[in-house]
């Protein structure tokens, strides 16, 4: 036994030396067979192996013979051949595979016969057929002719697991893949094996799901018409009943079948046991029987609907999409993705996807062509700018190389500074802070660094639903022994499954608990009535070395909290890192979409700043805004008064906005207005001037992600749909500037011409903590964050997806329900003066006099429905009888 150095850590790693098919191989102590055998290019066939599931030995299939030395140093082999995915490499120990050992084969080859004597022959219509582990093992391991005569076990199929995935019992090996990623990855036990020995199978065993929503086909997983209480079955009782007497019943694809149980398999992450299923067992609705994997072009790309940056693979065929799946990304994704990266694709190719430019005549939009566009376009965005001036507005979905064209169109061609890229609830506190710690800072906080942090703390930021791989890490974390906090209002399921301590907080009062634990880490006197145990035990956690604050996008609208977040990572020696909902947000901040911030955290204010940029966009420094220019808010103030005339949109749907109305009435109220957009929205439907612009898919780019690390992705299909930065360089040409942003290496070279910032920052912000809002008889105040499958446009069209969606639930402490006189299940009325919303209750234990509601589900969007942010108070009553949720 000898040691080396490990070459990412640096620190000594014991090794042991064996002999795999007469090579001698030396790798680290505890490495598996398998493993070390990889390593020296043997493969060794198997089935219920997977690199990052822990060992099974449940298929058989890597079954070698093996020897060792005993005492006296003799070599002997053991009685019988030994799964090498669970033994680990031993000195001296002799392994010899199918490759030298007669043995081994013909261990191999009986495994191979047993698991195909049920396995039937439908290898033609099979999904897996062309990609299947069986079929290419059973041609290189197995036998030549099948000694089996007799009739092949059958079932009915397919039973529904749930609305998206597909079980064929019979094809089953029993690999126990789908059952270990659900328990160990996921943390979703859902899905398990049921009954024993010939009748052993996968199925559900959970009765107690929270707040799935039961077998229905709603759109976006609305429950219609439901008024009887919270639960997670069948919404007919009888249903259930009938479904467990006599098996699965033949209804229709997308809607969620229960088992025996009487519960659909609701996860998050439930497309990944599709993917490494080895046999086709498990197989995806939206996908099942439409292609042989063979017809199928891939390209590699990212997932866009989050801030992660995950390793995508797109497959399509004769220019359509038909399937994603998770691209191998040890640094950033492992081999695990979300659902909805996986399947929500669709919108893409939505059939109101906009093909051609259109132009306003006579109050309505009508198709015209790219020169007439680009024409009209600019005329009415040089007058606008000229008369008052002109509001950028670029929303999340951005690629870097768009974020940076979006930003020198703003500053060069229009000359101005009042653009914001946050399309939701934002703050001054907040744009102080992306310009103090955030923009310009690179690769911060990484993924490895979460997986070895002793402590992670969570402010505004549930991982599970607004950043879903980011959840699979700090689970792989927190089973490594990493402790989780959470400053939020009540126990998720996802910080339950963290086994996360809360630190229960009131929407707006989160700057509470940091400025208290950055107060105790800092050794000062804690205010009177705090639980010192508990922030003692906190703040000791968060001073570890390696210990990680994670800030999330919804601290905006919690005064005081980001910058207590900074003083509390300065107090412990803790790591911060923020990360956003959107693909496209910290490629933005990165880009300078924020007003008084130029790319790469340059201070507008700051005349080197001005220098550098200048230079890079071959401009006269004077000839770049002056003053910091206007956020998201007073943009649309601006607009509705007629302080702004124009407005340049993109990317920005407006019932995600704080206040909706108002964004409704102020690009209405504005004298010109021009979009660039994939599909109609509502702001192409104010637009004087729509402009179409390509989709991910139909273009090559680059994402940000929130660790600071750029993740290209190629063009999957040929298009000739534009992406925003050749919209916008075509734009500013007719204005007779150069964008330099034509092409997409020159849009990488306009990046490339910014080098890093050294001069000073902009300030940190100081910001106190406001008072709570007075909490009255009938009154509570509004806690919401977006799930993560709800009512969102980069959803639509898949509606299997849907089926495995949250059904919207109003959230209460018994306390509050009690003062409401509602009970578990009932539905309540949820209110302001601008609007109500009926949703059923969920007794929770959570923080007295709050009321938590999903941001933006179907039937339920807070910023529409009540014109409300999170933080300030409703009402909530009762409803009336014989009102729907």
């Amino acid at each position: 036994m000898t040691a080396t150095t490990d070459r990412h850590t640096g620190q000594p790693v014991e090794t042991v030396t064996c002999t795999i098919d007469e090579v001698e191989v030396t790798v680290p102590k505890g490495t598996l067979i398998i493993r070390a055998a990889e390593q020296v290019g043997i493969e060794i066939p198997r089935f219920c192996d997977h690199p990052l599931l822990e060992p099974a030995g449940a298929c058989r299939q890597c079954l070698v013979e093996v020897s060792m030395p005993d005492r006296e140093g003799n070599l002997r082999a053991m009685p019988k051949p030994q799964a090498s995915c669970t033994m680990t490499v031993t000195p001296g120990m002799v392994v010899k595979t199918q490759r030298t050992s007669a043995v081994a084969e013909k261990a191999q080859e009986g495994v191979m016969e047993l698991l195909l004597m049920n396995h039937p022959l439908d290898c033609p219509v099979c999904d897996k057929g062309g990609e299947c582990p069986l079929q290419n093992q059973a041609m290189k391991n197995g036998r030549a002719t099948s000694r089996f005569s007799d009739v092949k076990r059958t079932f009915p199929k397919p039973i529904q697991v749930s609305s998206q995935v597909l079980l064929d019992r019979e094809r089953c090996v029993l690999c126990q893949r789908c059952t270990r990623f659900s328990e160990e990855i996921a943390g979703d036990e859902f899905i398990a094996l049921q009954e024993r020995g010939a009748q052993q199978q996968v199925g559900r065993f959970d009765e107690q799901v929270l707040d799935f929503a039961p077998p229905c086909g709603g759109h976006h997983g609305a429950d219609e018409g439901a008024s009887g209480p919270v639960s997670d079955g069948p919404a007919d009782p009888a249903l259930a009943s009938s479904l467990r007497a006599s098996g699965p019943v033949d209804i229709p694809l997308g809607i969620a079948q229960p088992d025996a149980s009487g519960q659909p398999f609701a996860s998050y992450f439930s497309g990944n046991t599709v993917q490494i299923c080895p046999v086709g067992a498990l197989t995806g609705a939206s996908y099942r029987f439409r292609s042989r994997p063979f017809d199928l072009v891939s390209a590699q790309g990212i997932a866009e609907h989050d801030a992660c940056g995950s390793a995508i693979r797109v497959d399509h065929r004769r220019g359509k999409v038909m399937r994603r799946l998770a691209g191998d990304d040890p640094a950033v994704n492992e081999e695990w993705i979300t659902d909805k990266d996986r399947f929500a694709f669709t919108w893409q190719s939505a059939p109101d996807r906009i093909t051609t430019p259109l132009v306003r005549t006579d109050g309505e939009l009508r198709p015209a062509s790219w020169v007439e566009a680009l024409e009209v376009a600019a005329q009415g965005l040089a007058a606008a700018r000229d008369d008052g001036g002109v509001g950028v507005l670029p929303g999340g979905r951005l690629t870097v190389e768009d974020a940076f064209a979006w930003s020198r169109f703003a500053r060069t061609v229009l000359g101005t500074d009042d653009v914001d890229q946050r399309a939701r609830v934002h703050s001054v506190e907040e744009a102080a802070f992306l310009a103090h710690g955030v923009a310009g800072t690179g690769v911060g906080v990484t993924f490895g660094d979460l997986e070895a942090a002793p402590a992670v703390l969570l402010a505004g930021l549930e991982a599970e639903e607004e950043a879903g791989v980011t959840f699979l890490r700090l689970r792989k974390a927190a089973r490594a022994g990493t402790r989780v906090f959470s400053v939020a209002p009540f126990r998720s399921r996802g910080l339950a499954r963290l086994d996360g301590t809360l630190l229960p907080s009131a929407p707006g009062t989160e700057a509470d608990w940091l400025s208290t634990l950055a107060t105790q880490a800092a050794g000062d006197l804690v205010p009177a009535g705090a639980d010192r145990e508990t922030l003692e035990d906190v703040a000791g956690a968060l001073s570890q070395e390696g210990a990680v604050v994670l800030v999330g996008e919804r601290l905006a609208g919690a005064p005081g909290a980001y910058t207590a977040a900074l003083r509390l990572a300065e107090a412990t020696g803790a790591r911060i890192a923020w990360i956003p909902r959107r693909a496209g947000e910290r490629g933005g901040v990165e880009a300078g979409l924020l007003p008084g911030l130029l790319p790469g955290g340059r201070p507008l204010h700051d005349a080197d700043a001005r220098e550098q940029v200048a230079a890079a966009w071959g401009v006269d420094p004077e000839a770049l805004p002056q003053s910091t220019g206007l956020d998201l808010d007073g943009i649309l103030d601006a607009l509705s008064v007629g302080q702004l005339s124009g407005a340049l949109v993109g990317g920005v749907e407006l019932a995600d906005l704080p206040d909706p109305e108002h964004a409704r009435r102020a690009l209405g109220a504005a004298r010109f207005v021009v979009a660039l957009e994939v599909r109609r929205t509502e702001a192409t439907e104010l637009a004087d001037v729509v402009l179409p612009v390509a989709p991910p898919v139909e273009r090559a780019g680059s994402y940000w992600n929130w660790e600071g690390r750029v993740r290209p992705f190629a063009q999957a299909l040929d298009s000739s749909a534009l992406p925003d930065h050749r919209v916008l360089d075509a734009l500013a040409a007719q204005l007779d500037v150069d964008l330099g942003a034509a092409e997409p290496l020159a849009a990488h070279w306009a990046i490339a011409a910014f080098g890093a910032w050294t001069g000073p920052r902009a300030d940190a912000p100081v910001t106190g903590a406001s008072e709570p809002p007075a909490v009255g008889t009938g009154t509570a105040v509004l806690a919401s964050w977006h799930l993560m499958l709800d009512d969102g446009a980069l959803q639509d069209g898949e509606e299997h997806l849907a089926g495995t969606a949250k059904r919207p639930v109003a959230r209460v402490s018994a306390v509050t329900a009690a003062g409401f006189d509602v009970f578990d299940g009932d539905l309540v009325t949820v209110s302001t003066d601008r609007g109500a919303i009926t949703v059923p209750v969920a007794i929770t234990e959570m923080v007295d006099h709050v009321v938590w509601l999903p941001t933006a589900s179907r039937g339920c969007r807070i910023h529409d429905d009540l014109g409300a942010r999170p933080g300030e108070p409703v009402r909530i009553a009762p409803a009336e009888k014989g009102v729907d949720a």
